[in-house]
């Protein structure tokens, strides 16, 4: 299928919904189809990310088919996009409203922040607050970090920020930051500005040095058993991302990293394999404890591999991370003069 027929399908969508539930203020695209064009293939691991804005906290509805399009509806309240001038200063939702994906705007208010924000995306005092906001959200990540409690919260308290560090070239470089594939955007964007060197040490920031296609498909098959009694059990949670663990999103975690290994992108798979992971674990402790001990072994050796099997490796991973940012800035700087220059 293609994007622009997935995205009118969304459309359809959100609109009926708008028809049916007058809380909704407003609805734009997010994700990874942001920017793309309508022509290009939606790959059978991708959704279709969809933002609907109300006058209060925001959610998330999960994921799910509609008209066979994988849709992955949350909502966001006004408070938390804040003025043009907050979203201009967001790495995270800046990159939305610098194109058109306002699906709906009863109000006028999206109308008025795609305006501003995108007559003001590559203005370098933006472009400087969204890099300094994406090195803030490392530093604070990996300065909390600590060796207390359950093996799975550490593990996502390291991994994610951590992988924050690959949003930072890719915020420099004007490009839109993804969550599973952040590791492979990074990669062309450090390309595209003749930095192709320094990826590898970015990459061994999340494994090490490396782990092997064929340990990685393990790990990955694993993951697929575990993930299955999870998404079992995982509706009945309050966890946020009890949606990412179902049968609908089955085949961006499974399939997509399929597809990463098959690429050759096998050690940028281990980032969303080890999250999932550790997501699964947090559901089976809460609610099957037992089966959590038996199914803890693969989890721990997908850990293990990526050198950081130890609270203590964990520490000593993310002290080398926090001392390369000033190396590390030197790059966005120097990413982000070329890319507002043009």
């Amino acid at each position: 299928m293609r994007v622009g027929e997935a995205r009118a399908v969304a459309v359809d969508w959100v609109r009926e919904r708008a028809r049916r539930d007058g809380g909704i203020e407003g609805a734009f695209f997010s994700g990874s189809t942001v920017g793309l064009p309508d022509d290009a293939v939606l790959p059978e691991s991708s959704d279709v990310d969809v933002l609907l804005v109300r006058d209060g906290p925001g959610g998330k509805l999960g994921k799910f088919r509609h008209r066979g399009v994988l849709l992955e509806v949350s909502t966001v309240g006004w408070g938390e996009l804040g003025s043009p001038q907050d979203v201009l200063g967001s790495w995270v939702f800046a990159p939305f409203f610098r194109t058109d994906s306002v699906i709906v705007d009863p109000t006028g208010r999206l109308a008025v922040l795609r305006e501003r924000v995108s007559a003001g995306f590559a203005d370098p005092v933006w472009v400087r607050r969204r890099v300094a906001g994406v090195r803030r959200r490392v530093e604070e990540g990996l300065a909390r970090l600590d060796g207390d409690g359950p093996l799975h919260g550490q593990v996502l308290a390291w991994v994610f920020p951590t992988s924050v560090l690959a949003l930072l070239p890719v915020v420099a470089g004007l490009r839109d930051p993804t969550v599973r594939r952040r590791y492979v955007r990074a990669r062309e964007v450090l390309a595209g500005y003749g930095f192709a060197d320094r990826y590898e040490e970015l990459l061994a920031s999340l494994d090490g040095g490396g782990v092997g296609a064929g340990r990685v498909r393990e790990h990955l098959a694993g993951l697929a058993g575990t993930f299955d009694e999870a998404a079992r059990v995982a509706a009945g949670t309050g966890f946020a991302f009890r949606a990412d663990l179902s049968a609908a999103g089955r085949p961006v975690v499974v399939d997509g990293s399929a597809e990463l290994i098959g690429a050759g992108a096998h050690r940028e798979a281990m980032f969303w394999i080890v999250v999932t992971y550790a997501r699964c674990h947090a559901v089976l402790a809460a609610v099957a404890p037992g089966r959590e001990r038996v199914l803890r072994p693969r989890f721990a050796a997908a850990v293990a591999d990526l050198g950081v099997g130890s609270a203590v490796a964990r520490r000593r991973r993310a002290d080398a991370l926090l001392g390369s940012l000033p190396r590390w800035q030197v790059v966005a700087d120097a990413v982000a003069r070329r890319a507002v220059a043009g």
